[in-house]
This record gives C-alpha cells, sequence and structure tokens, in this order.
C-alpha cells in the first residue's frame, strides 16, 4: 500500500460494510517505449469519478463499479492501441472490510466518462478470470454460475486450472467480466474478489480465435 491508503482496521471489522468497488492492476506492454505507453494511457483515461493512486508496481483505483470497470478498460485499450503486446493482471474486490478511503467518491452519478471515447475501439483479446466469493458456504454454485454468464455473452473458451478463459472483443470481455462481479454479489459472500489476467496483441493471438 502506498502511504496514501489506510493500512489499518479493527479486527473485528466484517465484510460487506462498504459498497466501494476497487482494482489493483497492472500493465505490461512489451515495447521499448514502455514508460511513454503507460504515462499516455494513464493522460489520456479520465479517471476524475474515482480514486487513484500509483506507485512502482501497479496503480489502485476505487470508487463506484461502473467507474472502475470503466477506467480499467480504457488504460487497457489506450496502451493496446499502439499495437504493443500489453500484458494485464487485475484484482478486483468489493466488500473488503476497512475499505472506506474515498468515499466521496461513491456520490458520483452513473455517466461513464471513458466509454465514449474507447467504444469505437475494437481489440481481440484472451483473457482468464477467477472468482473468489469469501464465506459463501455454496461457492461453488456461485462460481458456476457466473461461468454460465460467461457462456451466455460467447466470450467463454473453456475452463482452465484455476480460472475460466474469455476471449473475444475487448468491449464483450469486460461486459462479462462486470456483469459476473455485479452478479456475485448476489451470492450469500459479502466480499467478493476477482481475479483478471489479460494478453492483448500476443503473437499467438491468431491460434486462439
Amino acid at each position: 500500500m502506498t502511504n496514501t491508503q489506510s493500512t489499518s482496521f479493527s479486527a473485528g471489522a466484517s465484510c460487506g460494510t462498504s459498497q466501494i468497488a476497487g482494482c489493483r492492476f497492472s500493465l505490461h506492454p512489451m515495447d521499448d517505449q514502455f514508460v511513454s505507453l503507460l504515462k499516455g494511457a494513464m493522460e489520456k483515461a479520465d479517471t476524475s469519478k474515482i480514486w487513484r493512486s500509483t506507485d512502482d508496481v501497479s496503480t489502485c483505483v476505487r470508487g463506484r463499479e461502473i467507474h472502475i470497470f470503466d477506467v480499467v478498460k480504457a488504460m487497457v485499450l489506450h496502451t493496446a492501441k499502439t499495437g504493443a503486446h500489453v500484458a494485464l493482471n487485475a484484482t478486483f474486490s468489493i466488500g473488503c472490510p476497512g475499505d472506506t478511503e474515498g468515499d466521496a467518491y461513491m456520490a458520483e452519478d452513473d455517466i461513464r466518462l471513458n466509454e465514449p471515447v474507447v467504444k469505437d475501439l475494437s481489440q481481440y483479446v484472451s483473457s482468464q478470470f477467477a472468482l473468489y466469493p469469501m464465506g459463501d458456504p455454496d461457492y461453488m454454485k456461485t462460481i458456476m454460475d457466473q461461468v454460465a454468464v460467461a457462456e451466455k455473452h460467447g466470450t467463454l473458451k473453456k475452463g482452465v486450472h484455476y480460472a475460466s478463459g474469455l476471449h473475444g472483443d475487448i468491449h464483450d470481455v469486460f461486459a462479462t467480466l462486470e456483469e459476473v462481479f455485479a452478479n456475485a454479489q448476489q451470492s450469500k459472500s459479502s466480499h467478493i474478489v476477482m481475479t483478471v489476467n489479460m494478453s492483448i496483441n500476443s503473437p499467438s493471438h491468431q491460434e486462439d480465435k
């Protein structure tokens, strides 16, 4: 954690007391100009509706989940549209105990600031996601229900050990991830964690189609 974040909470704190969603992610452009690519993505993405902190390892964004997904997708697209091979490693979370910093951003409206800018950018991606409904005794049913959602979207490629593969246009894949994340919150779990790994512009993508 950076020194701008709260690093402690009461030992008796329970999950599910905060509706702040968050994502900690790292983007890895396989390019000699990776610094300028990352800085360019940060500058192009509108982050005014979310809390953001970047350190030398990753970026953390927090606020309403609609804006979290909007910002992360925009940053990925702004990096990948250069044609560079890009990898994304991300962890989404909601309901974490003690997750309170940035409460003011929960008052933002539903208008996505980045979608109008990136909606016409087409980008094929290969990805894998894993869902962790913390404390849910029926966690396997919750997970399988959301795998079925991915199948409905037409983005599910196959199950792999410890994850499910999602492939297709980035807008379809992110729509799948956002719906899965939202639906899982209707389970008996009060704290949802979802990990996402994504590969874009890889030479092996042609084989995935």
